[in-house]
């Protein structure tokens, strides 16, 4: 079983909510200019095409929105076929509010509720570095582990020092690196990036994500000479048991069309053995996020 860990999906308004995807709503974030090309609906009927040509066999929905409303959206929408592609999804829920727990039990008990895989915040465009080790956030992150969810960390290289903290100070729980923390691939530089990451790896309950490197690299430009770098550290540090595929569309759209984005991670694992580059392309994920296996 092939597996896209990470993928989003979208419809902005004014919007019409008809045909499988989430509700139409506000975006801000897709004001940016940079980012016109892909201020669009993003449904799965759009995404369908391209996993069955890359022969993806499952996915998992990761939020887009801080709201909540949007999480039991995406629940629902993955409930609607149990043998449909989104095996699990990765919502959100505030962390700091005190009710941590309460939300992901009305979650649960929702619509698709089963298919909750794990929690994200958008800790990269937080302004205090160290927001990950308030302790109104490590409350809330205590609630999802005890929930047995996943937590995806979305920090760039900055914030991995707060990232370290707080899985060495959680060991019971599992996290899950986002696009290997965002180095700027577009600029060449290794350091001090590739340190932390490996001082996150070194902590055995993380896993991470390879994805979202072509939007880190020249979007007009990119090789996959680019990115091997960022890859080898990736495998070295993790290990291929530990390291997931994620297209990240459709914001990879940006730079790069889903067949490119996995005809680059196959590229950069084509020297790992079969079964290790089954790891990468499906077993990971299935472990962290404790994914039913069945199609």
């Amino acid at each position: 079983m092939r597996i896209d860990a990470h993928h989003h999906l979208w419809r902005v308004l004014p919007g019409d909510a008809a045909g499988p995807g989430p509700a139409p709503r506000a975006h801000d974030w897709l004001d940016d200019p940079g980012l016109t090309p892909i201020r669009r609906d993003f449904t799965l009927d759009d995404f369908a095409p391209a996993v069955a040509a890359a022969e993806i066999d499952r996915t998992v929905l990761v939020q887009v929105l801080p709201d909540v409303e949007e999480t039991a959206d995406f629940l629902a929408l993955a409930g609607r076929d149990p043998d449909g592609p989104v095996a699990g999804v990765v919502g959100w829920v505030d962390l700091t509010d005190g009710r941590t727990a309460d939300t992901l039990a009305a979650l649960r008990a929702g619509p698709g509720g089963e298919r909750l895989v794990g929690v994200r915040h958008l800790v990269q465009g937080e302004a205090d570095p160290r927001w990950l080790t308030r302790p109104d956030v490590r409350r809330g992150l205590r609630d999802v582990g005890e929930a047995g969810l996943a937590y995806d960390l979305l920090t760039r290289p900055h914030q991995l020092p707060a990232a370290i903290e707080t899985v060495r100070a959680l060991p019971g729980m599992t996290f899950v690196l986002d696009h290997v923390s965002k180095p700027d691939i577009a600029a060449g530089g290794l350091e001090p990036w590739a340190s932390l990451v490996r001082g996150l790896a070194a902590e055995p309950n993380v896993f991470c994500k390879l994805s979202g490197m072509v939007t880190e690299a020249d979007h007009a430009a990119w090789t996959v000479a680019d990115l091997r770098p960022y890859a080898d550290v990736v495998l070295d540090a993790f290990g291929p048991a530990r390291v997931m595929f994620g297209s990240d569309w459709p914001v990879c759209l940006l730079a790069a069309s889903y067949e490119e984005v996995v005809a680059a991670a196959e590229a950069v694992t084509a020297g790992l053995t079969e079964a290790e580059r089954d790891d990468v392309f499906g077993a990971t994920a299935v472990r962290a996020y404790r994914l039913r296996e069945s199609t």
